[in-house]
This record gives C-alpha cells, sequence and structure tokens, in this order.
C-alpha cells in the first residue's frame, strides 16, 4: 500500500510537472527558443502563492489571477526579447534567457533571502483523507483534478480550436504556414504568453507541493527539459505521458531504489531516446 500512495504522489508530481513543461513545449515547438528562464517563472508564481494566499481560497484565486496575467505578460515579453536575437540563432536565445534566469534567481535571493518559504494550501483544503489506509493531502487530489482539467482544455485547444490548428501548422512549418495566410508571429506571442502563464499558475497552484525555494527553479527547470526531450516539442499528449512517466521516476524509484535514484532517470531518457530513433525515419544519404 506504500507504492500504492506513493505512486499516487507521483501521479500529482508528474502533473505538476506537466503543467510547467506544456508551457515550455509551447515555447520551444512554436518558436524554437529554448527558454532556460522557464523555471525561475515557476519560482515566481511559487513566490505569488505565498505571498497572496491567505488561508483562503479567494486568496487562492487571487493568486492564480495574478500568476496567470504576470506569466503571459513574461512569457510575450520574452518573445519581443528574443526576436531581435535570432540572428545569433538557438544558442545564443539559450544563452540570453541564462542571463534571465541568473538575474531572477538572484533577485529572488536578494529579497527573499536563502531559506525555503511555507506556501500553505487554503484552510478548506488542508485537511486529509484517506486512502488504501493513508491519510493523503486532501489540496493533493484537488490539485490533480485541477491539472487534469487544465490538461484537457489545452489539449481541445491545441487539437480541436481554429487556433490550434494555426499553432499545428506554425509548429510543422513556419515558412509554409506563413504562406498560407497564417500570422505566424501572432501564433508565436500566444504561444509565448500561453507559456509563460502554465509556468507561474503552475507555480502557483504547485507551491504547496513544491514551494518556494532557492534551486526549485533549476530543478523545475532541468525536468521540464527532460520531459520535452522525451513527449516531443509541441506536443501535448506527448508531454503528458513524459511528465507521468518522470514524475513516478521521482517518487516511486526513489522509494524503491534510493541509492540509484539520480541514475534512473538519466537511464529512462537514454531509453526514450533510443526508442525515438528507432522508430525515426531513416534520412536519405
Amino acid at each position: 500500500m506504500t507504492y500504492a500512495v506513493t505512486a499516487l504522489d507521483g501521479v500529482a508530481f508528474g502533473l505538476l510537472l506537466f503543467v510547467v513543461a506544456s508551457g515550455l513545449t509551447l515555447i520551444f515547438g512554436v518558436m524554437g527558443v529554448l527558454n532556460l528562464a522557464h523555471g525561475s517563472l515557476y519560482l515566481a508564481g511559487a513566490a505569488l502563492a505565498y505571498l497572496l494566499t491567505n488561508g483562503g481560497l479567494a486568496g487562492l484565486a487571487v493568486a492564480v489571477t495574478a500568476g496567470a496575467l504576470v506569466g503571459a505578460a513574461c512569457g510575450a515579453g520574452l518573445g519581443v526579447i528574443m526576436r531581435p536575437l535570432e540572428r545569433y540563432g538557438r544558442l545564443g536565445q539559450a544563452l540570453a534567457t541564462l542571463g534571465l534566469a541568473l538575474l531572477a534567481a538572484d533577485a529572488y535571493n536578494t529579497v527573499f533571502g536563502g531559506a525555503p518559504l511555507l506556501a500553505n494550501p487554503p484552510s478548506a483544503l488542508s485537511g486529509s483523507i484517506s486512502v488504501a489506509g493513508y491519510g493523503y493531502p486532501v489540496y493533493r487530489l484537488v490539485f490533480i483534478g485541477i491539472a487534469i482539467l487544465l490538461g484537457l482544455t489545452l489539449h481541445l485547444v491545441v487539437a480541436r480550436s481554429h487556433y490550434g490548428a494555426a499553432l499545428r501548422a506554425t509548429v510543422a512549418d513556419p515558412g509554409m504556414a506563413a504562406a498560407t495566410g497564417i500570422n505566424t508571429r501572432t501564433v508565436q506571442t500566444i504561444a509565448m504568453a500561453g507559456g509563460g502563464a502554465l509556468a507561474v499558475t503552475g507555480g502557483v497552484l504547485g507551491a504547496p507541493l513544491l514551494g518556494p525555494a532557492p534551486g526549485v527553479d533549476n530543478t523545475v527547470l532541468v525536468l521540464s527539459l527532460i520531459i520535452v526531450v522525451i513527449g516531443g516539442a509541441g506536443s501535448i499528449p506527448g508531454t503528458l505521458a513524459a511528465a507521468l512517466l518522470v514524475g513516478q521516476v521521482q517518487t516511486v524509484g526513489v522509494l524503491a531504489a534510493p541509492t540509484a535514484a539520480p541514475f534512473l532517470l538519466f537511464a529512462v531518457l537514454l531509453a526514450a531516446l533510443a526508442a525515438r530513433n528507432r522508430h525515426s525515419p531513416a534520412r536519405p544519404a
């Protein structure tokens, strides 16, 4: 039963990573920008949760709303900043976002110090219920439901809406999409804003699970990058599957083999890359 409860923790953690990584996969898939400041957006959301939630559901709603607006503004602003750097290629853009991440980390440490901060869930969701004989936090179950709803909404927007069709076309071939009349700049800006909003909102909602602290931005960034590599840039279903896999490796894997835990994720990443290469079509000579 311990493993069953830990596996449920893995689902919650995996869905938290999915919310954040889905924003990264939108940004990378549409803009081709490897946003190394993406973890900083999560940390900003977690800090907002710490500052704005006051033990009530209204405080959480305010924090989520503020997080979505701040994230969208940061994402759209990042898109504007990255455009003049296109001539330097993806490496130049990645280095620029790395610089932003370092500045954000320094600003966080200056404002909040080096100690982890406690972001409690609303009092109405702070209890626990019995799951397989164990007391399980209500907020984690609520978060699982919210993350599933967010994922379903995102999938429907990408797969069924007019904007989703334009987004998929831009991911597949930006030049051809522009030739068919799609305003790829607008699509890219919306994707950047949406990616930023997902990251900060994920930080607000995920703060009681993975709270604000120095280094959390790096942890979230690295895991999100692994998820994007495994799931595929621009693929929401692939991102979800990869996030759930990483969530289980980081929870059940650590419980089952604590000494081998640092190598499990690396092994999963290598296996996923090997499988992708095996099933990808061979390039012509």
